[in-house]
């Protein structure tokens, strides 16, 4: 196998009730569950993903739901009930690459905002424009976080539905970059926002050299 870097290296210990649902209307694969636990894992060049999938469900016995395959990146999913079979699956994966978690680029947040009292004709842009999740309802405040690489997305929503009552309205968590977009009572959003910024904050990783 090729030398790949590896860009996102995500492990959720418990998907939430609207992540788990807006990962099953999204995904093409076997669809993940509330309470389950899940990997992602975003490696450059795209193409070597179809060997570490294989490396991975041959190691343990977890299910998934993602294989995107792109040119520069690619990226997977894999759920289980079981916490010890997704580690074991990732850690599958970290060897087979000669690499260890910390080798993953650490994330950066590109941009954060909160729009407060949103108005009637953005959210009808917004529930139009490729939403996926809840519909955004007019006088909501919403949380819109950008964040590179674009598979820590999917760590931002899950934490931030685990501190507070809000909405999942958009996920994109393939690509250049990842995007959330969160709805709800602002002093909700608000502190949705803020575990959202301290799970990416906390996540240990190379800096990424710019080129």
């Amino acid at each position: 196998m090729e030398k790949v870097q590896l860009r996102t290296y995500v492990f959720i210990d418990s998907l939430q009730p609207q992540f788990a649902a807006y990962s099953a209307s999204t995904a093409q694969g076997y669809l993940p569950v509330e309470g389950q636990s899940s990997l992602y894992v975003e490696i450059a060049p795209g193409m070597e993903i179809n060997r570490v999938m294989d490396i991975a469900l041959k190691a343990t016995n977890v299910t998934p739901a993602e294989l995107i395959v792109e040119r520069q990146y690619g990226m997977l999913e894999l759920h289980s009930d079981s916490q010890a079979d997704v580690r074991q699956a990732g850690q599958a994966i970290l060897d087979a690459l000669n690499l260890s978690e910390n080798d993953r680029v650490k994330p950066q947040i590109v941009s954060s905002q909160i729009i407060r009292n949103v108005d009637d004709y953005q959210a009808m842009l917004i529930n139009r424009s490729g939403r996926k999740g809840m519909m955004l309802i007019a006088k909501q405040s919403l949380f819109i976080l950008e964040v590179y690489p674009a598979g820590y997305a999917t760590l931002a929503a899950n934490e931030a539905e685990k501190a507070a009552d809000i909405n999942i309205v958009v996920i994109r968590a393939a690509g250049a970059f990842g995007r959330v977009y969160l709805a709800g009572d602002e002093k909700d959003i608000i502190v949705a926002s803020e575990a959202a910024i301290k799970a990416i904050e906390a996540v240990d990783g190379t800096v990424e050299k710019k080129k």
